[in-house]
């Protein structure tokens, strides 16, 4: 097996396959890898579960697909097999949430001079964000 990064909340990395369009992990990593479990009734976090008419679908063998268990919780996966990434942005539900209440999600960035900054300093008053990439 390989090493996977999954980019989440936090940078996660783990062992697993890559291809055909899925992400094979160990069925114990998964609460690490995206933070859900399998259970009899579908997928849990903490007190919240999602039912899975058919976990089969989630399995390949002895282990667990993590683009199809993203997938069953309302998450897309982006996979980059050569570079051993997966990117679980959020999920739609919570981005359509946002946009409607005009409200952009916590973020910190350092200023030139390197210190932290969260997006929580600047409630309620305006801002003006700059974002630059040479690419």
């Amino acid at each position: 097996m390989n090493e996977v990064t999954i980019l989440d909340a936090s940078p996660v990395q783990i062992a697993g396959e890559m291809g055909d369009g899925k992400v094979l992990i160990d069925p114990a990593d998964l609460v690490a890898a995206i933070g859900w479990r399998l259970e009899p009734e579908g997928l849990c976090r903490g007190d919240q579960c999602a039912p899975v008419r058919n976990q089969q679908l989630l399995w390949d063998g002895d282990r667990v697909d993590l683009a199809a268990v993203a997938g069953a919780v309302g998450r897309p996966a982006l996979i980059d097999p050569d570079e051993g990434l997966v990117v679980l942005p959020m999920p739609g539900t919570e981005r359509r949430r946002a946009l409607r209440a005009l409200q952009a999600p916590s973020f910190a960035l350092p200023d030139l001079d390197g210190t932290v900054h969260e997006l929580e300093e600047w409630r309620g008053r305006k801002k003006l964000l700059v974002a630059f990439a040479s690419w």
